[in-house]
């Protein structure tokens, strides 16, 4: 069994290097009961509906990274005003929640393949799978995890919760998001999409909102 499940993350991590899809399978956060305080500031990470900022195209740097990102994401995302969209939004997201916006990509690629109305066989949805319990947990009637900000908040952060109880350690937090703690494989297929299809060279872009 342990040579087989080599094999399979063997054959998953070349896909993700040669740019395939993966079929949506990863998301599968575990429920854990959230301490009051914990889900209020959840609840009020989540509910902050405050506007993309309009200037994004009109900083250079951020123009660089939105056309070269725009460049490795046009084969799975022909239509170019959508994909600035979805990535003007993953760099918003990420940031606000002090995640790098290569990392956020690298999980979308693992968690969906990009695909908005992706849903694992566990029932976790849209770009960054994130499981209908956490509606109930920190959203409202009104959230739609199938929206594509909704879900990229949502997603960003749990995995800054999860990063913030691992005390920053980015393997068990991957691991948490995945419901696989303590196992390689998901962390390592992350980081190989991260680092092999999604690198940039400027680290401010993970520190500045």
């Amino acid at each position: 069994m342990t040579g087989l499940r080599k094999n399979l993350g063997s054959v998953l991590l070349a896909l993700l290097l040669a740019g395939g899809a993966l079929p949506a399978h990863a998301g599968n956060q575990l429920y854990e009961p959230l301490a009051a305080s914990a889900q209020a500031a959840l609840h009020a990470a989540v509910a902050d509906q405050a506007p993309l900022d309009p200037s994004f195209q009109r900083n250079p740097e951020r123009a660089r990274w939105l056309n070269e990102m725009s460049q490795r994401l046009a084969k799975r995302i022909p239509d170019e005003a959508y994909r600035s969209e979805l990535l003007r939004t993953v760099h918003y997201e990420a940031t606000r929640a002090g995640l790098d916006p290569q990392l956020v990509l690298g999980l979308v690629q693992v968690e969906s393949g990009f695909k908005k109305y992706a849903v694992s066989t566990a029932g976790a949805r849209g770009y960054m799978q994130v499981m209908p319990f956490w509606v109930k947990l920190i959203g409202n009637q009104e959230t739609n995890l199938f929206h594509m900000r909704t879900n990229l908040r949502f997603g960003c952060t749990i995995l800054r919760h999860y990063l913030d109880m691992e005390k920053g350690d980015l393997f068990r937090a991957l691991g948490r998001y995945n419901g696989s703690l303590g196992k390689p494989e998901y962390p390592n297929l992350v980081r190989a999409a991260w680092e092999n299809n999604w690198s940039y060279p400027s680290l401010r872009l993970a520190q500045n909102p």
